[in-house]
């Protein structure tokens, strides 16, 4: 694996979003009892690989115009803004996390 190019990872990482979207679509096509082309779910695969990437880039343009290597939640959360509903969503999970982490510290200093 450590071999293989930038655009061979690529086309395996693209090769697997495909595998994992078309069964999502055959599982669905087939709950609701309809059909979905190869070329349906090609075009779904390819969507949202461009969306990926446009998310990959803009996170790591956040993370770089706040002098930091590494994307953080902050990222996600400004990534979301534009759109309520999501951004509700990640922030829920973004506090519960947070809250969580900080119970877990909290028990551990309460020892010895």
């Amino acid at each position: 694996m450590a071999d293989q190019t930038d655009e061979e990872v690529r086309e395996r990482l693209k090769t697997a979003l495909w595998f994992s979207i078309g069964k999502i679509v055959d599982e669905e096509s087939m709950r609701r009892n309809r059909n979905a082309t190869p070329q349906f779910i090609g075009a779904l695969a390819e969507l949202v690989w461009s969306q990926i990437e446009n998310v990959a880039i803009d996170l790591e343009s956040f993370s770089r115009h706040a002098n930091r290597t590494t994307v953080t939640t902050d990222d996600v959360l400004l990534l979301a803004r534009r759109n309520q509903d999501l951004h509700s969503i990640v922030k829920d999970i973004v506090d519960k996390e947070k809250a969580r982490k900080l119970r877990s510290k909290t028990k551990g200093k309460g020892r010895g």
